[in-house]
């Protein structure tokens, strides 16, 4: 993912976080969105920056400015299954599921993951491809609509706080945790 093609810090606004939150980026990737979270989260918030995939974390963690090291923790876990994030519940202010959910198998193990470590009223935002772009984003088959995405997280138990335009190319939906 290019920053070009969304706009993490313009988008992490839109989750109203402030000094002192703990915030969880889900699917972290290359640590775009955690590294927004944790200028604004500052340094008595905490970040969690969790991925499957262990050579990314520490590509992140190499690439994270030395005033986000203590902020950001990375954490190797998987966010498709309950528990799976070595988090403990009702942890999270906020949680960040960018450009994931397009990737995501099981997603109510991501569910119940995600509904496990919210504070009840906690919140989501989730950004995702609105497209394929030819070859740009994921394959059209795996690309999920903002209804689909919308639909699938309301009949979860979420509430629909705001949607907006997350770039050129994603959608992005702010949900409120029960």
């Amino acid at each position: 993912m290019s920053v070009s093609f969304s706009i993490p810090h313009e988008n992490v606004l839109r989750l109203g976080l402030h000094e002192g939150m703990k915030v969880g980026d889900f699917g972290a990737g290359s640590g775009h969105y955690a590294r927004a979270a944790a200028a604004i989260v500052g340094s008595s918030g905490k970040v969690y920056a969790i991925d499957v995939q262990e050579d990314i974390l520490k590509h992140l963690k190499l690439n994270t400015h030395e005033h986000h090291q203590r902020t950001i923790e990375t954490v190797w876990g998987d966010i498709e299954k309950p528990g799976g994030t070595n988090l403990r519940p009702v942890l999270l202010d906020a949680a960040i599921l960018a450009n994931t959910f397009f990737q995501v198998e099981n997603r109510f193990g991501l569910l119940a993951e995600l509904k496990r470590v919210l504070k009840p009223g906690g919140k989501l935002m989730l950004i995702d491809w609105a497209g394929s772009y030819g070859g740009m984003g994921p394959a059209p088959e795996q690309v999920v609509s903002e209804h689909e995405a919308e639909s699938f997280f309301i009949s979860g138990g979420f509430y629909k706080a705001s949607s907006f335009r997350a770039g050129p190319h994603h959608y992005g939906i702010i949900f409120t945790a029960p």
